[in-house]
């Protein structure tokens, strides 16, 4: 049976179903090539699925807005397909970065067809994502997406200079999650606004509403690594912890463990001397530092931020719906 966060996220995609099937042949249509092997890895991307949650969030903020489509104006459309195609970009480009193998329950791309191969076809779809931004024809939408876009590679760089230094600051942990994924979320929100020509007030409160619901979905995320089994998951659990990567889980562990289990952080992660037993004895401290707790309650604020911020609409089916969504992000820890 599906859960109270599943219902959300399916009753919203259900709602602005018309408007996702134009934008997945658009997907579709954009990722065609010549070149043969751009549609046939793109054919294991779209078979890998997705809940294609961005480009969602860029059709309902449109729609919240009372953007009227025609038959000739699709620009709500193509712009949720220039969402997808930033992301699964950068999610191409990540997987090569952190040596992944699984992508939502898959072999990932890079495992499929090779480092380069993903490489590459990531900068396709960039490429072809600031086609469609210039198909658009605005300056107000290429600044929002391309300014994300820079922020998406400042959050990974910045990541990466994070990595295996257990003396991160948790506001420096916060705003690499702030790029690598709630910039993205807050301008896929924005364009919406943009596109129904609504004025600043509403852009503002897109933007905020994205950009606090990326931030709740990356801690749920982060937490996930070491709370969800791998089929629930879709990656294979402990990646994060195998990479050294810093995330809120692990920096609230370490801050409230004992000396002893400050020295075994400082080992797996720092020195990236790793057992294969110690996987097991990271998930046995974070749970018993409380370190999950504490990560759902920093994502249950900025959820709560997010619903609030969509206040200033007034109510409505659709709007209730991206609140609830919200309350999804944070519902698929418990």
């Amino acid at each position: 049976m599906a859960d109270g966060s599943e219902v959300a996220l399916r009753d919203l995609a259900e709602y602005l179903a018309d408007d996702m099937a134009a934008c997945n042949r658009a997907i579709v249509e954009r990722m065609d090539s010549p070149v043969a092997l751009i549609p046939q890895l793109a054919a294991h991307l779209v078979a890998a699925g997705g809940k294609r949650l961005r480009p969602l969030l860029t059709l309902a903020s449109a729609r919240l807005c009372g953007y009227r489509p025609d038959a000739t104006h699709q620009r709500h459309v193509a712009l949720a397909a220039c969402v997808e195609f930033i992301h699964t970009a950068t999610l191409l480009h990540d997987d090569v970065v952190d040596e992944s193998s699984l992508r939502r329950g898959m072999a990932s791309a890079n495992a499929v067809f090779g480092n380069k191969a993903s490489v590459l076809v990531g900068d396709f779809l960039f490429a072809r994502s600031f086609q469609l931004m210039t198909d658009d024809g605005s300056l107000k939408v290429m600044n929002i997406l391309s300014s994300a876009s820079a922020t998406i590679a400042e959050g990974e760089v910045l990541q990466m200079s994070t990595q295996n230094d257990l003396s991160t600051q948790i506001d420096q942990y916060l705003e690499v999650i702030h790029g690598k994924t709630a910039a993205l979320f807050a301008a896929a929100c924005r364009v919406g606004a943009v596109v129904a020509d609504r004025g600043e007030a509403e852009e503002r409160a897109l933007e905020s509403y994205g950009t606090n619901l990326g931030m709740a979905f990356q801690l749920v995320d982060d937490a996930l690594d070491y709370a969800a089994d791998q089929a629930r998951l879709g990656k294979t659990v402990g990646d994060d912890f195998r990479e050294g990567k810093i995330t809120l889980p692990v920096l609230a562990a370490y801050a409230a463990g004992s000396a002893e289990d400050r020295a075994f952080w400082q080992r797996v992660i720092e020195e990236s001397e790793q057992k294969p037993e110690d996987l097991d004895h990271a998930l046995r401290l974070i749970e018993q530092t409380g370190a999950i707790r504490t990560t759902l309650e920093r994502a249950t604020e900025y959820a709560d931020a997010a619903r609030e911020a969509l206040s200033i609409f007034p109510p409505s089916r659709l709007r209730q719906m991206l609140q609830d969504t919200a309350s999804y992000t944070v519902n698929r820890l418990r």
